[in-house]
């Protein structure tokens, strides 16, 4: 991808067919209204040579990143930074939620037996000091692709002596062996995200459910084998502040240290509307009750992802 062709690769977020929760609206929310975005979803291309490096060494060893898939609005900061969030098992996932970007398939690729090593490789090229690796569900797989996530782990940690590793992973349909598989590997950080609050789930979710989500995070806590135990969701999908403070409570009953918090934001027009466009100071709000009912980090705000300055969750 040249120079040009990155820049213009951008999730479609002019044309959202947008429908505001409050009639009431004045100064940015009149912006929502009218499909334009509000002053704070506003922001400046990095500049640098690293981001075109980062390009690079990905293209070299032929590997996914969720920033591109799922068309991340972080992806030209992460990559001037020399960083990215790995997405393992292909492109193509075997769920179709409708909030996300990735490709959906039945059946799809065999996974690449030489991906964790490709992985490891780019990791040390990149000369990464933390590494986040996410995937596409696989319920095609008889592990769902645990084994597969274990040993990008494995390879990883040999290549590049003293990095950390955050894993991202799908639910597993529930399989806790498969869960294990990848916990027994001890990541630094073991993610899952509830994505919604809990009666928006079966509308934004293809297969997860809400509390499946809950006995995952909570099995990998019990487990101690991930340092901190994390999971994240979107708002402006037409939840209440309510729901969010609840889910906020789940997820740390749950046994959650970290907790993300994002605007979600429509990368297709074929996904799930934008209802509203959340402002910094709710976010704010957001994080200072998590940290109240005793959540160890809250990372709120706009532009939040799962991974965003994932490495910071390590100085908790």
């Amino acid at each position: 991808m040249d120079k040009e062709e990155l820049f213009n690769h951008r999730p479609q977020v002019k044309k959202l067919n947008i429908l505001p929760d409050n009639p009431e609206q004045n100064g940015e929310e009149k912006a929502v209204k009218l499909g334009r975005f509000p002053s704070w979803l506003h922001r400046k291309l990095p500049t640098g040579g690293n981001l075109f490096k980062t390009n690079a060494i990905l293209d070299k060893y032929r590997l996914n990143t969720v920033c591109e898939e799922a068309k991340c609005p972080n992806r030209f900061e992460c990559y001037s930074h020399k960083t990215a969030t790995f997405l393992a098992l292909g492109k193509e996932c075997t769920r179709n939620c409708g909030f996300c970007d990735i490709d959906f398939s039945k059946t799809p690729k065999t996974p690449e037996a030489d991906e964790p090593e490709r992985i490891a490789l780019s990791c040390k090229d990149l000369g990464l000091k933390h590494v986040v690796i996410t995937m596409v569900a696989r319920d095609d797989l008889a592990d769902k692709g645990a084994s597969h996530i274990a040993a990008i782990i494995r390879a990883v940690r040999q290549e590049c002596q003293g990095v950390t590793m955050e894993v991202l992973t799908s639910d597993f349909s529930g399989d806790f062996e498969a869960i294990d598989t990848v916990l027994n590997e001890k990541p630094d950080v073991f993610n899952h995200n509830i994505e919604t609050v809990r009666a928006l789930t079966p509308r934004v979710r293809h297969r997860a459910t809400y509390e499946r989500t809950l006995a995952v995070l909570r099995h990998a806590k019990e487990s101690g084998k991930a340092s901190f135990v994390k999971s994240g969701l979107m708002v402006g999908l037409g939840e209440t502040e309510a729901e969010v403070l609840a889910t906020i409570d789940d997820l740390q009953q749950a046994g959650c240290d970290v907790i993300t918090i994002g605007q979600y934001l429509q990368a297709d027009r074929r996904k799930l509307l934008v209802k509203a466009f959340i402002t910094p100071e709710q976010f704010k709000k957001y994080e200072q009750y998590g940290l109240s009912v005793g959540v160890k980090q809250m990372v709120c705000g706009p532009f939040v992802r799962s991974s965003y300055h994932a490495h910071e969750t390590l100085k908790i």
